[in-house]
């Protein structure tokens, strides 16, 4: 693909699917996986490793929008499960880096597939039924700390396997198992997904899955700009359109999509 036309690609993607996740508040990394494997060609497991390092973009970019907003005393009750979490999921997205390596690119596809789809699952769900803060009783804080980070590893290795920051599993796990209000959790999540996502990002390197140069300017690099625009513009369109209806439609068409660009590429 040409330099010119890649780049106006990864604009032109890239903002679209920024300005969705800032409709739902989440990161929208899965409806780009989709283009990097059918657009640009990419094999799965190089499309994962992209989709990584675009999501490092738009989680830096995220925390710096918000830091003047985050209240750190209140972020104080919960920093124990908050490292607790960091430490599985790094451990986690270590694993799943490795793992995606070691397995055939058919099987690879499957997973990836089922991944996606359980994605779906979890925004019509959401849709259906916002999540509201809940959280378990734990008996003492060595059981929290335990499941915290068990909880970790899973949002790890999902992450690494997706090349995704993981907030569509993380917020619904903060706000369900430990209790936190949605909007602390959007942060709370963010600062989770960040040192998750340098581990992954770390183990695709050691793996060559960033050699080729070009990509960074010709589609990491545009399509991360991309979407931060369209999530900032998303954010100012949340006042006028329905996230829980979109939740219900993008995860209907993130099922749709996962099962037919993926059935397509093993013909």
């Amino acid at each position: 693909m040409k330099k010119t036309k890649s780049i106006t690609l990864s604009l032109g993607i890239g903002a679209p699917v920024g300005c969705l996740g800032g409709l739902m508040g989440l990161g929208g990394a899965e409806f780009r996986l989709p283009f990097l494997v059918t657009l640009f060609k990419k094999s799965a497991k190089k499309a994962v490793a992209l989709n990584m390092s675009i999501s490092l973009i738009t989680i830096l970019s995220s925390i710096y929008f918000r830091i003047s907003k985050i209240n750190l005393s209140a972020l104080e009750p919960y920093l124990i499960v908050m490292v607790a979490i960091i430490v599985g999921s790094m451990t986690g997205a270590y694993f799943g880096a490795g793992l995606s390596q070691k397995i055939s690119d058919a099987l690879f596809k499957k997973v990836l597939l089922i991944l996606l789809i359980v994605m779906g699952c979890i925004l019509i769900l959401e849709g259906f039924l916002p999540f509201e803060a809940m959280g378990i009783p734990f008996g003492n804080t060595g059981i929290k700390i335990i499941v915290a980070v068990l909880c970790g590893v899973g949002i790890g290795i999902i992450s690494s396997l997706l090349g995704v920051a993981g907030g569509e599993v993380i917020i619904p796990t903060l706000i369900l198992i430990f209790g936190l209000d949605a909007k602390l959790a959007g942060t709370v999540s963010l600062l989770i997904s960040l040192p998750t996502i340098l581990i992954g990002i770390s183990r695709h390197a050691k793996n060559h899955m960033y050699s080729e140069r070009a990509e960074f300017s010709d589609l990491i690099i545009p399509m991360g700009v991309g979407s931060i625009v369209g999530a900032r513009i998303g954010a100012l369109l949340v006042d006028y359109i329905s996230s829980d209806l979109l939740k219900l439609l993008l995860g209907g068409l993130l099922i749709f999509s996962a099962i037919k660009i993926f059935k397509d590429t093993d013909k």
